[in-house]
């Protein structure tokens, strides 16, 4: 059975879009068959994936507004095994759009439930916001990674998230569970990373994922390059995090033993 995965932080600039992309990517290089939903209006994890979001067509965009059907929206990837539903700047007006629309709430997950290509994971790249894209991801979505940059203000509107997560488990979706917090962003030249890493573990025990995602250049360059890191630079100190982040996601899914290491 798949997982839906809402990858979600109403904060920007936390890694959201660079944790959904490499995940999902380090994902596929685990043999797994994955799907990247980008319900960011910015685009930045279909162009992250190397797809000009400007010569796309169509988009899930089309999904939520139109019932147009995923399959004919599905784009292949470089990356084997990942696929993308991409997003364009249509998605901008799509909450405007949507407001008139009966259970307008569940538009992606009524999507997906049509939709079964013998996925194992579905990523959702959500918005930067808790709008009705977002609160269509997680209506959809089995479970919620927090990304978290270890800098100040890190716990910053997490309460209002965690908040949001619990209303939408009451009265929404009772299937949806908080998977986890990855910390990123960390270096660790300074006290402050350290310092934040410790207070959010303190606050959030066994939730926090034992991998850490550090600052890093490659990290940073490999999105104007439109590849995932493990294709750009894939001996890198970023590749490596979230090819450990993978496997531990995988240990903790059951789906991968825990003595199969890190890379």
């Amino acid at each position: 059975m798949r997982k839906v995965v809402a990858v979600a932080n109403q904060k920007g600039g936390v890694g959201k879009t660079t944790t959904s992309v490499n995940m999902a990517a380090c994902l596929a290089g685990e043999d797994c068959q994955v799907l990247l939903v980008d319900m960011d209006p910015q685009g930045n994890a279909t162009s992250g994936l190397g797809v000009d979001r400007h010569q796309c067509d169509r988009s899930i965009y089309d999904a939520l507004v139109d019932d147009e059907p995923l399959d004919d929206l599905c784009i292949e990837t470089d990356t084997e095994g990942l696929d993308l539903i991409p997003s364009t700047s249509d998605l901008a007006g799509a909450q405007v759009e949507l407001v008139d629309h009966p259970r307008r709430e569940f538009r992606l997950r009524r999507g997906l439930a049509k939709f079964d290509a013998g996925y194992d994971f579905v990523i959702i790249d959500c918005p930067p916001s808790l709008g009705l894209l977002t609160l269509n991801a997680l209506a959809a979505a089995n479970t919620v990674l927090v990304p978290i940059q270890t800098e100040y203000y890190a716990l910053e509107g997490l309460g209002h998230l965690l908040e949001t997560i619990e209303l939408i488990h009451e009265h929404l979706n009772p299937s949806l569970t908080l998977e986890g917090i990855l910390l990123t962003m960390y270096d660790g030249r300074t006290n402050l990373s350290e310092q934040v890493a410790s207070e959010v573990s303190s606050h959030f025990g066994d939730l926090v994922f034992e991998t850490i995602i550090p600052r890093n250049v490659r990290l940073g360059e490999a999105p104007s390059f439109g590849e995932p890191i493990t294709e750009y630079a894939n001996s890198s100190r970023g590749a490596r995090s979230y090819r450990n982040f993978a496997r531990e996601f995988l240990r903790r899914n059951g789906r991968l033993q825990p003595q199969s290491g890190v890379a």
